[in-house]
């Protein structure tokens, strides 16, 4: 039998544009099993087939309006002012939500984190930071002392001034808005004790501090639209988070529960193809870029559903490092032996070994999700299905 002479690959699968209602996990097996037929690959058992959460939520018609938002935002907060802090700089993810929470309310006090929101947009370089004597940890900034010390700051990538739009959009809304600059949770308590955290991987934490600190009510954003509200989609585990803007009106959430369709899409392969793949669904990749700085990750999870045999993280030997060390004497097909063996008699747990440093230590899901993610773009590639294969394979495969 020929060696295989390729490791793990990555295909976009081109599929219909998905509508709520589709039958989601009919429509992904034949695009996969529709792909391998014109491309001449087979599917084969461990292969990866991965769905965006956004035709997921698509087809599931989960959606909200900003009113539906305003509606639970002064059910929850009482309508007067109210503290929203540490939001993410994002016209896609935030601007809608911001919208509908100053509908909700009489006055906003927006408390932005500095020199960067949470996943890593800059309002302000270190150096200027570092140039004007602030200590971001400890000084609370007003608008005035913020412009005065930094002027205007816009986004490398898009060109916005945050604090502009985001100040201008609440005001669009009738809404008063004061604008702050801090990093520690209790500084909102100065201006209402009333409070949502906008916060996406710290939110536990600094919930707990805004209550030890004497808040009365405080809801993170995974607690709006965490139901239904006039009939409206929500998100019983992560409410606003992971949404993204649909259109000037709406918002489209994370997926609800669908465990069900990633199982399901793995019987119908196994049924169609007597192979058992596994399947997943994807959101943002968690990787960050040496550029722009900005992490990915501004969904609340990579992956809100996947098959069992993806729990878990790698158990994988660093190929250099036995090159290097334990059979540096060797070269050739006794090199490529020895190592084969090596890999063949692994420990089942390679957690601490030095043979597996340098391996990366990150769950199975976050990167496949993080391949997906680069693979299918955010654009108009047109590929909402990844099938990963060989990602499973070693060097004796």
């Amino acid at each position: 039998m020929d060696e295989r002479r390729v490791g793990t690959v990555s295909r976009g699968i081109r599929c219909p544009i998905i509508r709520q209602g589709d039958d989601l996990a009919s429509i992904v097996t034949e695009s996969v099993l529709l792909a391998a037929q014109s491309e001449g690959f087979e599917i084969r058992d461990r292969d990866v087939i991965s769905i965006t959460e956004s035709v997921v939520a698509r087809s599931q018609g989960n959606y909200c309006t900003v009113d539906d938002i305003a509606e639970d935002v002064k059910k929850k907060l009482g309508g007067d002012t109210v503290g929203v802090i540490f939001p993410i700089l994002s016209r896609n993810r935030f601007a809608i939500c911001l919208r509908g929470i100053a509908k909700g309310c009489k006055k906003i006090v927006l408390m932005l984190s500095y020199p960067s929101d949470e996943v890593g947009n800059c309002l302000v370089s270190l150096d200027k930071i570092d140039e004007a004597g602030v200590n971001p940890y400890s000084d609370v900034l007003s608008l005035e002392k913020y412009r005065e010390l930094f002027g205007e700051n816009k986004h490398e990538f898009t060109g916005v001034d945050y604090v502009t739009y985001y100040g201008e959009l609440v005001r669009d809304c009738d809404c008063e808005v004061e604008i702050v600059f801090a990093n520690q949770p209790k500084a909102i308590l100065d201006y209402t004790k009333n409070v949502i955290n906008c916060d996406i991987h710290t939110r536990a934490r600094t919930k707990r501090i805004l209550l030890a600190g004497g808040a009365e009510k405080v809801y993170g954003l995974d607690e709006i639209m965490n139901a239904p509200v006039n009939g409206s989609g929500c998100n019983e585990k992560y409410g606003l988070l992971g949404s993204n803007k649909a259109t000037e009106d709406k918002v489209k959430l994370f997926p609800r529960e669908c465990k069900e369709l990633v199982l399901n899409i793995q019987k119908m392969l196994l049924d169609k193809t007597g192979k058992h793949v596994e399947v997943m669904v994807y959101g943002d990749g968690a990787f960050k870029d040496p550029q722009g700085k900005i992490w990915e990750l501004a969904d609340p999870v990579v992956s809100p559903a996947f098959t069992d045999g993806l729990i878990g993280t790698p158990n994988e030997l660093k190929l250099k490092y036995l090159a290097d060390n334990d059979f540096k004497d060797l070269s050739g097909e006794e090199l490529k032996k020895a190592i084969s063996e090596s890999i063949k008699a692994k420990d089942k747990d390679l957690v601490g070994k030095m043979a597996s440093e340098g391996t990366t230590p990150r769950q199975l899901t976050d990167l496949i999700g993080s391949l997906c993610d680069l693979t299918s773009g955010s654009g108009d590639k047109g590929t909402p299905v990844v099938l990963v294969q060989g990602y499973f394979d070693n060097y004796t495969n």
